[in-house]
């Protein structure tokens, strides 16, 4: 019994860790480099006749180049509700439409808007950490409710307490990993 309920208490904050890691890897991608990537825009909302609707749910995206983005819409019809999106949108960048498809010409950012970037994609990061730290602290609160419902001992509450506590260090590394990944990614020239 001890060890089901200890498992389940571990497994979900395992998980949940996992996600906010991937949040914010997801956070990290929609920062511009410089660099063509459709994830910069395929989250952006586009009203589609009346219905606010994903870009990347209406084209498709190619990089031909390592600073152009080339968005095919799947209906021509959109293309004007697209444009306008991406004109809304806090890209800083004109898209260039050709009645076909649209374009976008990423600029080489400057070393001042690349050091921004770095100091927004630093504070993504430490949220990261601070969402894996608060799951730990809410995985540690139930083990402590359990301990206090007789349903636990105190060694297998600390057994366990250790365990969360690695798990914790595993995820927090990996943010730091993408961390340094993404800031080197944006200092490149």
């Amino acid at each position: 019994m001890d060890e089901d309920l200890t498992a389940l208490v571990v497994s979900d904050a395992r998980e949940r860790m996992a996600k906010a890691v991937e949040h914010t890897q997801a956070e990290f991608a929609g920062i511009r480099t410089g660099r063509a990537t459709p994830a910069v825009v395929e989250h952006l909302r586009v009203d589609y006749y009346g219905a606010e609707t994903e870009l990347r749910q209406l084209a498709g995206f190619s990089v031909p180049e390592a600073r152009l983005l080339v968005i095919t819409p799947y209906d021509k019809g959109a293309m004007g509700a697209i444009e306008k999106a991406l004109q809304s949108s806090d890209l800083g960048i004109t898209p260039s439409n050709d009645g076909a498809v649209i374009r976008l010409s990423f600029p080489v950012p400057t070393e001042e808007r690349r050091k921004e970037l770095v100091k927004v994609v630093r504070q993504k990061a430490e949220d990261g950490r601070v969402s894996v730290r608060n799951l730990r602290r809410t995985a540690r609160h139930e083990l402590e409710a359990l301990l206090k419902d007789g349903e636990l001992s105190s060694d297998e509450v600390e057994r366990v307490e250790k365990e969360l506590d690695r798990i914790t260090h595993d995820q927090v590394a990996a943010i730091d990993r993408l961390l340094a990944h993404k800031e080197q990614e944006l200092l490149e020239i």
